[in-house]
């Protein structure tokens, strides 16, 4: 069995408690683009686990320095 940090995908929910935001926001970034995500079927969403990191790794480009 995987472990959690080598799975390949993340449940809505999994990706709600690494971007700590609600479960609202979470589907509205799903429904607008701005969190990567895989439809496997009507009701069956995933989230690429290493495209959502890359997301937040990139959220720091540009930002000021922490002083």
């Amino acid at each position: 069995m995987e472990s959690s940090n080598d799975q390949l995908v993340l449940t809505p929910k999994e990706a709600m408690k690494i971007l700590r935001c609600s479960r609202s926001v979470l589907y509205a970034g799903l429904k607008n683009g701005s969190i990567p995500s895989i439809h496997l079927g009507p009701r069956k969403i995933v989230i690429p686990r290493k495209k959502l990191m890359v997301l937040l790794e990139g959220a720091n480009d540009g930002a000021h320095p922490q002083e």
